[in-house]
């Protein structure tokens, strides 16, 4: 059975980031100043993120097409400038 756990309200942004910075939470927009905020290099959302947390016997399950996973996995994307160019962050590690 899958557990979800709260992984945090915090992902790093890395050195060099720069403005404008677009974060998307399981694909929607966020708005900065209700949703999150930025302080330095981290990105702090204003509510704790959820992620899932498979066992093995639920994990093989699926590898063998048995079942799916539909417990609530929450993803964020983060697009940033840096050197001129835009980059992505695609499932940014969520922490405490």
């Amino acid at each position: 059975m899958a557990e979800e756990v709260e992984a945090g309200r915090r992902v790093r942004l890395p050195s060099g980031a720069e403005r404008p910075i677009h974060v998307y939470l399981n694909g929607r927009e966020q708005r900065e100043g209700t949703e999150y905020t930025v302080h330095g290099r981290e990105i702090v959302f204003s509510r704790p993120l959820v992620k899932e947390r498979v066992s093995r016997a639920r994990w093989l399950a699926m590898v063998l097409g048995l079942f799916g996973s539909y417990g609530r996995n929450e993803t964020v994307d983060v697009h940033f400038r840096r050197g001129g160019t835009t980059e992505v962050i695609s499932d940014a590690e969520i922490s405490a």
